[in-house]
């Protein structure tokens, strides 16, 4: 499909000189994007809560301890974070971060151009009795072609299938979710400017 821009009219151009610029930027806008973040070891997330509530206190406790030896109470912050166990407790939380972050499997999905979306949606019609109970595409097939369409990272079609029917409900709804919002998500104010 090929994509033609029509000139402005003049008297638009007139009332606006800076047009072209305001078209180039609407142009070079790019398609919103989404992600699903997916966590099997709930115990990396833990650790995180964990290391959050040990670094609070030994925040508490160093802030006690400078109170009790007179820092000026400007500074007790700034001696406080410099303790070694308010610094070991950061470390700790800092190293439980970053294992949360790479137990952490990442999904993005980005936005269809219009005519593609509408194209996936002709190729996944709902059926004669889905569209009775007011569906908008086939409830069975569409979920996977949109994840794969949408997909940043590459899915096939075959591989998001495969999640959807081999997840549990709860996360296949949110796999599928994921993809279905990203497409359905307005970035544009319509109110008055």
């Amino acid at each position: 499909m090929t994509t033609t821009f029509a000139e402005p009219p003049a008297e638009a151009v007139a009332r606006d000189p800076h047009w072209a610029a305001k078209m180039a930027r609407l142009r070079a806008r790019r398609l919103p994007e989404r992600t699903v973040s997916i966590l099997d070891d709930q115990d990396l997330k833990q650790r995180v809560t964990d290391a959050a509530l040990d670094l609070a206190k030994a925040r508490t406790s160093a802030l006690g301890r400078a109170s009790a030896m007179e820092v000026p109470a400007d500074q007790r912050e700034t001696w406080a974070e410099a303790q070694p166990d308010v610094l070991a407790a950061q470390s700790a939380l800092d190293e439980a971060r970053r294992a949360l972050e790479a137990g952490t499997l990442k999904l993005t999905f980005r936005a269809l151009p219009r005519p593609a979306w509408e194209q996936l949606l002709r190729e996944h019609a709902p059926t004669e009795e889905q569209a009775d109970l007011g569906h908008e595409y086939n409830v069975e097939a569409f979920p996977a072609a949109l994840i794969a369409s949408s997909s940043v990272d590459g899915m096939s079609e075959a591989d998001a299938q495969e999640l959807l029917d081999n997840w549990s409900d709860a996360d296949a709804k949110a796999l599928f979710t994921a993809a279905l919002l990203v497409n359905q998500t307005m970035r544009a104010d319509l109110g008055k400017g």
